[in-house]
Formats: C-alpha cells, structure tokens, sequence
C-alpha cells in the first residue's frame, strides 16, 4: 500500500474512533445525567467538559480541515447516543426538537469552535489570545461560579478547563497573558450569548 493510499485508510480509521468515543461519551453523559450524583450531572450538562472536548480535538488536529471534521463527526455522534439512550435504555422518549438543535450545533457552532483553537493553538498575539479567551468565557459563563455553594464539583471543573484554555494552549507566554486579560470582558460577552442559546432551546 502507497502512502497516497494509506493517507485516506488513517482519515478513515481516525474519524471512526472519533466517532466511536463520541458515542461513548453520549452514553456516560446521558447516564451522569441520571446517576443520582449532582456533581456527575453536572459535568455532563454545564459547557465546560463539552468546551474542552471540542477544544482538544481542534488542538491536536493536524489542520484547521482536520478539527473541523472530528469536532463535528464527535457531536454529531454523541448527540444521537445521548438521546437514543435516554429513549431507548431510560424510556424516557424521543426529544426530537433538542435532538435537532444539538445536530445543528454540531454542525455550526462545534466545528466552528475547533477551527478557531486549532488556528488559535498554533499562532501569537491578540488575535490568537481572543479566540482562546472566548472559549474560556463560554466556559466561565456557564453559571456554576455564579452559583458555587450550590456546584463546587463544577465551578472548580469551569476553572480548571478556563486555566487550560488561556494558560496552555497558547503558543507563547505573550499570548497567555493577553488570553488571560481578555477572560473577564469575553466571559462577561459569553454569558450573554449563552442566555440567548438556552432561550431557543428551552
């Protein structure tokens, strides 16, 4: 085998073990969400995990082309599991209309987001820091910080992922710094579109 022909076989086999851990993660979701344990239904329901998924596959991915077709073949395979799993294993029936806003996203907002990180990831200066910061914001405007006493489990998770995002993958401590200056603002612009989002999907 040519390594022309060897090129597609390794996208190939790639994709589907995106696709398999996208399945996997729908079905551990899904079940934290039912698991008795706030802290669990937590992780699978507030930005930050979702966040830092798409952000590390669009880091680790070779191209910009690249992030965007794993983030977006990872979604769109968990958000089927998800709701399949809940219909089907939990019978708590078919969400069709999140089911659909969810593929949406996959297909819009998650690969969109790994292209930014995985151009962000290999670049400095504000541009790069911006980007990088807006993740982090999405995270940080989830609503556990607000609300720690009640979330401790997640409002230290929402820290955890911003501190990743801002203070390592950056390419330089330049961009770092100005990653970290621009959070609050981009955090506080984050959680405006976040009320916006919840509101068509409620």
């Amino acid at each position: 085998m040519t390594a022309t022909t060897q090129a597609p076989v390794r996208r190939t086999s790639s994709l589907a073990l995106v696709a398999v851990a996208g399945v996997l993660a729908g079905i551990v979701a899904k079940a934290a969400d039912e698991s008795g344990w706030r802290w669990a239904a937590d992780l699978g329901s507030y930005p930050a995990a979702w966040v830092l998924a798409v952000a590390l596959l669009g880091r680790a991915a070779p191209s910009v082309q690249a992030a965007v077709t794993r983030s977006a073949v990872f979604f769109a395979a968990m958000t089927p599991a998800y709701y399949t799993w809940a219909a089907l294993v939990l019978g708590f029936g078919w969400d069709v209309r999140l089911l659909v806003a969810w593929l949406v996203l996959s297909a819009t907002a998650v690969p969109v987001t790994a292209a930014a990180v995985q151009w962000a990831g290999r670049r400095s200066g504000w541009p790069a820091a911006a980007l990088l910061a807006t993740a982090a914001g999405i995270t940080l405007g989830g609503g556990a910080l607000a609300d720690a006493a009640d979330h401790p489990v997640q409002a230290i998770a929402d820290v955890v992922v911003a501190v990743v995002l801002v203070a390592v993958l950056p390419r330089d401590g330049r961009t770092r710094v100005a990653a970290v200056a621009l959070t609050v603002p981009l955090t506080w612009l984050a959680d405006r579109l976040l009320d916006v989002l919840r509101a068509l999907l409620s």
